[in-house]
């Protein structure tokens, strides 16, 4: 059962389930006192240090774009309700709900096993995703600058990196990322949701306002950085209206590209977000959930390959038809410029650059 804590100041999630691994479950129960919904309205974010055995994770699902990623942290301070990546901290008997947003983990180690797993004589170069589960940008990275470390390695190597965003502080490593995107080696998606700014500060209450990553994508453009708009996730009954008006924005801050996922929700976000709703948008809830399962063929997820990220039936088929003709519209393409993997070269001091001296 869900630990029903009330909404909390720079939070989404509304209660705390208990992980699907652990032992203990706990349920709450209305005491007589009438102090069930009460709670503290802040919560103190707990960063653990982990130390990694290995950095770079790699895929070979059919719909993802992208061989490898990295994730410097674990869990996010961005609070985003819906995010696909909640589920991941049970891993941790930690909670998908309050937990993830509050109690994160840093991998102290990323940059040094960045340059070893780059160095192993086998390595082949392919783009390098960052951002494919937690923001690389959320709030700590200002104090850790694990994703600025990053960057200066894969800088250093002439490697391909693609990122994806919703935080501003992007904008911090412009003097890395241009250099890079004019050897062809850098691209940056930023993800916006809604255009409403109240809606947006609920859905994503840590995340950088909607205006906010607008100006992020003008500042990238302007740095000569190929950089798009990902609407995502396309929430049914609350966002899909601003579709096409994400679209226009996007072209009039310098865009060059934007693409589109349909929301999605595995294992305990369909709980976690049903709550959200039921807290924030009452009279909407029921018909959200019920669109939800209509794009996931009767139930809240749907995690066949084809299906997951676009959905499937009569309302998916129009979305995409309407996006389809916004981009028409504005002369956007659905993707960026592919980036540039013949450059890579061995990080400095590898060991199989022998010494003459």
């Amino acid at each position: 059962m869900a630990e029903l804590t009330g909404p909390r100041k720079g939070c989404a999630a509304v209660s705390n389930p208990d992980s699907r691994f652990s032992r203990l479950q706990r349920e709450t129960l209305d005491d007589g006192w009438g102090n069930l919904e009460e709670g503290p309205q802040g919560r103190k974010t707990f960063i653990a240090e982990e130390t990694a055995k290995t950095i770079i994770s790699r895929n070979d699902s059919p719909d993802i774009p992208f061989e490898q990623s990295i994730n410097a942290y674990r869990g996010c301070e961005h609070g985003c309700i819906y995010c696909y990546a909640r589920p991941t901290h049970a891993y941790h008997n930690l909670s998908p709900g309050l937990d993830f947003e509050t109690r994160l983990f840093a991998k102290h180690n990323a940059v040094e096993l960045l340059r070893k797993e780059l160095a192993r004589r086998g390595y082949r170069p392919s783009v390098i995703a960052l951002g494919a589960n937690t923001d690389p940008y959320q709030p700590i990275e200002r104090q850790r600058r694990l994703t600025r470390g990053i960057l200066e390695v894969l800088a250093e190597c002439g490697h391909p990196v693609n990122i994806t965003t919703k935080s501003a502080l992007i904008e911090r490593d412009l003097d890395l990322l241009a250099p890079m995107a004019e050897e062809g080696l850098a691209r940056v998606w930023i993800s916006i949701t809604t255009l409403d700014g109240t809606l947006a500060s609920r859905l994503e209450p840590r995340a950088a306002s909607p205006a906010r990553r607008l100006q992020a994508v003008r500042a990238l453009s302007d740095a000569g950085i190929p950089v798009g708009v990902m609407v995502a996730p396309v929430i049914p009954v609350l966002t899909d209206a601003e579709l096409e008006k994400i679209v226009a924005a996007a072209v009039e801050h310098g865009a060059c590209a934007a693409n589109f996922l349909v929301l999605r929700l595995p294992r305990e976000v369909g709980e976690l977000f049903a709550e959200w709703l039921e807290r924030f948008v009452p009279l909407q809830a029921a018909h959200v959930l019920s669109r939800v399962r209509e794009l996931r063929g009767g139930e809240l997820n749907d995690s066949r390959f084809a299906y997951r990220l676009a959905g499937q039936g009569i309302f998916a088929d129009l979305l995409q038809q309407r996006f389809n003709l916004a981009l028409k519209r504005h002369g956007l393409a659905i993707d960026l410029p592919p980036v540039e993997a013949t450059r890579f070269r061995p990080p400095k001091g590898d060991e199989r650059q022998l010494s003459l001296f």
